[in-house]
């Protein structure tokens, strides 16, 4: 097991040629803002073939997104040697229940694959917490 002082934050891009995993280096040291603009380069210029070799290895963490293809939810396979996944489906309207009240509201559905080698079920239900909490409140991201 190799502890990395930072997080290294992949995200999976799908072309033609098949899937690649770009990196946002130190995402865990910049702003929200940083890592956003930092991602839409880098998965720009690899879905144009520009991406540059440094920029597609060393991830510690992944994120995969399927919601884009309409796909509810769906389990990551982990990336080695990275320690975990993070599989994103899309948004849904769906009625939810607030204040004892049925109204519309929107859900997303996320999974994490964890290497155990590494982490627990334990620390990774926290992770999940964590990002349910930053997604219901954003702003808590620019504090």
């Amino acid at each position: 097991i190799v502890r990395h002082g930072t997080v290294n934050m992949g995200i999976a891009v799908a072309l033609e040629q098949g899937l690649i995993t770009v990196v946002v280096a130190e995402a865990d040291r910049k702003a929200l803002g940083q890592i956003a603009r930092e991602a839409r380069d880098i998965v720009s210029r690899a879905k144009t073939g520009k991406a540059r070799p440094e920029e597609m290895q060393g991830s510690t963490f992944t994120i995969s997104n399927l919601g884009m293809f309409d796909v509810d939810e769906f389990i990551a396979i982990i990336n080695p040697p990275e320690a975990a996944i993070l599989a994103v489906g899309s948004v849904r309207d769906v009625p939810v229940v607030k204040n004892g009240q049925v109204v519309p509201g929107k859900t997303m559905k996320v999974t994490i694959s964890a290497d155990h080698r590494v982490t627990d079920g334990a620390e990774a239900a926290k992770f999940l917490q964590d990002v349910k909490r930053n997604l219901e409140e954003p702003l808590r991201l620019l504090v």
